[in-house]
């Protein structure tokens, strides 16, 4: 089995690869990538991403990856990490730009002016620990108790459309959509490689997941 990270210069690459070589234990090939066509041959996908959204796209298609992206989220096994499940999305706040479209709804930013429950005003970005609801029963999950604690790093979330998509949720201040899935794609604004045992386990069950 080939497992392509792409390489669009806008991932946390090595910290991903690390993770998926970690619990592959040697039963899959693990390539970081900027070549289409690795991705076209790969038998599943993860697309991770970090900084700021225009610039993602913006390397995304300077590398001439664009294509490849959209043909194995049609056709394989994709997961999606922090902006690259931003990307997935038709439109981010962040810079006034396009996404793939994947997905309808927006990115938009946290508000300014959110508290927590003891009345704490909440910074932005989010950055830290925080625990997230699985809304839909999926595969990804197998083995990851509900309200399990992951890693953010963000300061703007997705909204999606279609609420049946949504995987999990997180609350900082308001209730934010941290995972998203249909089909054969899964996607996280978490970062599960930064998440220790039950980030690793998401990557686990994406080696083994069936779609």
């Amino acid at each position: 089995m080939k497992i392509a990270i792409i390489d669009y210069g806008s991932g946390n690459l090595r910290s991903v690869s690390k993770a998926v070589e970690k619990v592959a234990e040697g039963t899959a090939q693990v390539i970081v990538t900027s070549d289409p066509e690795v991705v076209y041959s790969a038998d599943r996908v993860v697309f991770p991403g970090q900084g700021a959204m225009p610039d993602c796209m913006a390397h995304l298609r300077m590398h001439g990856l664009e294509e490849a992206v959209r043909d194995s989220i049609a056709n394989k096994p994709f997961f999606a990490v922090c902006i690259g499940e931003q990307m997935l999305f038709e439109h981010s706040e962040e810079g006034n730009v396009e996404g793939l479209g994947i997905f309808p709804g927006s990115v938009v930013r946290f508000p300014n002016d959110m508290h927590d429950s003891l009345g704490e005003r909440l910074k932005v970005p989010q950055m830290g620990w925080n625990r997230v609801k699985q809304t839909m029963n999926h595969p990804i999950w197998a083995g990851v108790p509900n309200n399990s604690w992951y890693y953010f790093v963000h300061s703007y979330y997705a909204k999606p459309e279609n609420e049946s998509i949504v995987a999990g949720v997180t609350e900082y201040g308001i209730p934010v959509t941290v995972a998203v899935a249909k089909d054969n794609v899964f996607a996280a604004q978490f970062h599960p490689e930064k998440s220790a045992a039950m980030g690793l386990q998401l990557y686990k069950n994406f080696l083994t997941w069936r779609p």
